[in-house]
């Protein structure tokens, strides 16, 4: 039986020297790998190469045992040490060539030499290098201390000072520090992956660096903003029948809405998974949704800062078709026009890792259309709430693939979800944070265009609404996926009522600007 191609994808280290990426060529050519992907950019990492092939698997094994022979085969990621200090070196000849074979013997990399013996300090060596393991630091400093006089200026283990040479290994160790304990394999295949969009990216334009900076400045950001340093800002409505809406902006990502009366609630969406702990501390602040009472959860999307936490409450979830095969697919553009784009795969993975992605597992599929509509929407559902009718309306793609949206024509509620946002109430902090994922897929719509048609088909409904509702002084709350819940001022979205800012079991009323 003849072995049937497959594509592989590894990462190779080699000497930043003529002929070492031919000789690696060399041995996929020589065992029949056809190169489908590679890339290598001696300004980012001058020793590192990503390499995608197609082959058959034993040959893939031969050709990882041959790179592996030369020691150009990455493996692991070790950890390596910046160390920068001053040594004494003597006067005569051949001083620094008995000192450097001693840190090439330790297996230093040396990122910077300084003497000059006819300047201020003419006896005086400055040395910057990194070394694998912090057992190999210690014997060549114990090896140089018994030789030269030496002062220690900078020792850092946690890669911030490495130089450009090791790249990919100081990312790997922040990519580490963000998504928790992780085995080298699959840090490597998500250094892959994450190659694979900084290629896709720069060569469209985008520097490099700026695509490393947004995917590490993603991870961070949520990191930050959870434990102690967590906020949200927070808006009570009373929009009757007993019934109160709260909305909770969170410091990244979507909202929370929580419909509330004396005996029972309702979630809509349920933010990222990382935030769920210092949620429920939330929710018990405000004395909402504290478990009991919450009869249902409602996902207007698959995006992570929107179902991302869902697996963690007991209440039932209800959800679109669309939203259950991309939250299995781990592709935000499954079931659109870019299913195919690398930039939404791999930003889908990325984020979902840095967010601790739980989804629910508990669910109930919305019907399929049976040809009502409600504008140029299908109407999917009907439910009553707090003796209110909520209809669910089915989006037609722009923002993503089987994204549903909540319109209760009675109370005057429209939940908008990420297609209409009031993007004018957004803090600095959110829209700066909205911003990377907008730069790291080019557009968080996978149909622009149609996105469009849906806003304004939304808006129309606003306005009907307010028509609708004049005679009782009521309007119409537009309650987007991000930013404050607003009416329609002469065509324009202004944030609704009183705004409180919340911070770790505090708040801090006080009336919208």
């Amino acid at each position: 039986m003849v072995a049937q191609d497959e594509k592989f994808s590894f990462i190779a280290r080699m000497p930043d020297s003529p002929g070492s990426l031919q000789r690696a060529a060399a041995i996929i050519k020589r065992y029949g790998g056809n190169i489908n992907r590679i890339q290598y950019s001696r300004c980012i990492d001058p020793s590192t190469v990503f390499f995608e092939v197609t082959a058959s698997f034993p040959d893939y094994l031969s050709i990882q045992d041959e790179l592996a022979a030369i020691g150009y085969l990455q493996r692991r990621l070790p950890a390596i040490s910046f160390l920068r200090f001053n040594v004494q070196l003597p006067h005569h000849p051949g001083a620094l060539a008995d000192f450097l074979e001693m840190t090439t013997d330790a297996g230093a990399n040396i990122a910077h030499v300084d003497f000059d013996d006819s300047g201020k300090h003419p006896d005086r060596l400055t040395v910057s290098l990194s070394l694998e393991e912090s057992e190999n630091v210690d014997a060549l400093l114990n090896a140089l201390k018994s030789r030269y006089p030496l002062e220690i200026l900078d020792y850092d283990t946690t890669g911030e000072r490495l130089d450009d040479t090791v790249f990919y290994v100081c990312f790997a160790q922040r990519l580490r520090t963000l998504i928790g304990s992780a085995e080298d394999p699959f840090l490597l295949h998500l250094l892959q992956e994450i190659n694979h969009i900084v290629q896709e990216l720069t060569n469209r334009g985008e520097d490099p660096l700026q695509v490393f900076a947004s995917i590490t400045e993603t991870g961070e950001t949520l990191k930050r903003t959870s434990g102690e340093e967590f906020y949200a800002d927070v808006q009570r409505i009373d929009v009757g029948a007993g019934m109160t809406l709260i909305c909770f902006q969170l410091p990244g990502g979507g909202n929370i809405y929580v419909f509330e009366t004396a005996d029972e609630a309702m979630m809509v969406d349920t933010g990222y998974g990382i935030y769920y702990p210092d949620v429920i501390e939330m929710f018990r602040h405000y004395g909402v949704a504290d478990g009991t009472k919450l009869r249902r959860v409602v996902i207007t999307h698959a995006d992570a800062d929107h179902c991302g936490a869902g697996g963690f409450y007991q209440a039932p979830a209800f959800l679109h078709r669309g939203t259950e095969a991309i939250i299995q697919s781990q592709n935000r553009a499954t079931g659109s026009p870019v299913e195919s784009s690398i930039l939404e795969s791999v930003y889908t993975t990325i984020i979902n890792l840095f967010s601790r992605f739980t989804p629910p597992e508990d669910y109930t599929l919305f019907p399929e259309p049976d040809g009502e509509m409600r504008g140029i929407f299908p109407v999917l559902d009907r439910f009553t709430f707090a003796g209110m009718e909520f209809e669910v309306l089915e989006s037609l793609g722009g923002h993503l693939h089987g994204l549903v949206y909540l319109f209760c024509p009675e109370a005057g509620i429209l939940l908008t979800s990420d297609t209409v946002i009031n993007f004018g109430s957004l803090t600095e902090a959110r829209r700066r944070y909205s911003s990377l994922a907008d730069f790291l897929v080019t557009s968080v719509n996978v149909n622009s265009d149609v996105a469009r048609t849906e806003r304004r088909a939304l808006l129309e409904i606003a306005a009907d609404v307010d028509r609708a509702l004049a005679p009782s002084s009521r309007r119409c709350l537009v309650c987007g996926g991000h930013g404050a819940v607003s009416v329609l001022e002469n065509g324009r979205l202004s944030a609704y009522g009183e705004i409180e800012h919340y911070t770790r079991g505090k708040k801090e009323g006080g009336p919208i600007s």
